[in-house]
């Protein structure tokens, strides 16, 4: 793996409302694979159950299980770098102001249960998702053409 890979965290910013949806899935995702890697055993049953959680409740109908499957993996090995906690927080931001917390907390405590073996590292990343959803700062919204001009500008520096 690069620096150059992992060096930013993945940045993801609400310019529109479709994309809204993008960021609850990968919000759903992020926690799921949190509580997956927290035993240093992702398990398959895991992942499949973060994919079926969201599928179950129709929470991203536009994104592909291969895709949800394929975050989840980029996601995971992400949670392996030290900076692992700036990766969920950054991950969480855009959507803190989305009624999503009841599903995250379920989803990470269905996680933890999918392998039939709730590890005490698993325990404790659901405690620290839950102080998480308390205390996120939330998110700003950010209008479409201040995105595209911040962009415009750092394209010419």
């Amino acid at each position: 793996m690069s620096d150059a890979k992992h060096s930013n965290p993945i940045e993801i910013e609400i310019t529109e409302p479709s994309s809204l949806n993008e960021q609850a899935a990968v919000a759903l995702v992020i926690v799921g694979a949190l509580v997956a890697v927290a035993d240093r055993q992702v398990s398959p049953v895991e992942r499949d159950e973060v994919v079926r959680f969201i599928r179950d409740r129709k929470l991203a109908p536009h994104i592909s299980d291969d895709r949800l499957y394929a975050t989840f993996d980029e996601l995971a090995e992400r949670l392996e770098e030290p900076d692992f906690a700036n990766v969920v927080i950054d991950n969480l931001r855009p959507v803190s102001d989305l009624p999503l917390s009841s599903h995250l907390m379920e989803l990470s405590e269905r996680v933890a249960a999918a392998d039939e073996d709730v590890h005490p590292h698993e325990l404790q990343a659901i405690k620290l998702l839950r102080l998480l959803t308390l205390v996120l700062p939330r998110a700003k919204r950010v209008a479409p053409g201040t995105v595209r001009a911040e962009q415009r500008i750092a394209a010419e520096e």
